[in-house]
């Protein structure tokens, strides 16, 4: 697996955004976080200032990475290109799909149906707006990709350029 960024994809490939469904309630998260955060560090601070301290310069490595990986769903756009299907959750991971393996688009669904089947959720927290069936499946990590899903800002647009790119499918 190659990671993704939009400098990687090849001129002409039509990049589909998906930070604006995805982070906002990323950014509810890291919220929580540094509420969390600032509330436990001053408990501990009354039993241990070294372990406030240690756990304070955690906290901050995981809220700039956390911040990081929210500005990385901007930059890593879902792609099309003539060949290949590139999948990414941001910086935190990818998957590059030969087009031949897209056998369908999935209407409906149940998360928990494609979960037993195999799914790679690149939408994280947020529910998916898109489902493509793979066939033959596709190896990631060490697990069988059936099905990959994501939130995508405007699934209408990736629809007619995946069409375009795949007349008779669905």
């Amino acid at each position: 697996m190659r990671r993704a960024g939009r400098s990687d994809y090849p001129p002409g490939a039509s990049t589909f955004p998906y930070h604006r469904s995805i982070a906002p309630m990323m950014g509810v998260l890291f919220g929580l976080v540094a509420i969390e955060a600032t509330v436990t560090h001053v408990l501990i601070a009354l039993w241990s200032l070294p372990a406030a301290l240690i756990l304070s310069a955690l906290s901050l490595m995981l809220a700039l990475w956390l911040a990081f990986f929210i500005r990385s769903l901007r930059t890593r756009p879902v792609a099309l290109t003539g060949e290949e299907l590139v999948w990414p959750s941001g910086s935190l991971r990818a998957m590059v799909i030969s087009l031949s393996q897209v056998a369908r688009r999935v209407d409906h669904w149940t998360l928990d149906g494609l979960r037993r089947e195999g799914l790679f959720n690149a939408a994280l927290i947020a529910y998916p707006n898109i489902v493509l069936e793979l066939d033959p499946p596709a190896r990631f990590r060490q697990r069988t990709i059936r099905y990959v899903a994501h939130r995508l800002d405007d699934p209408q647009a990736f629809n007619a350029a995946l069409d375009a790119l795949l007349p008779g499918h669905d």
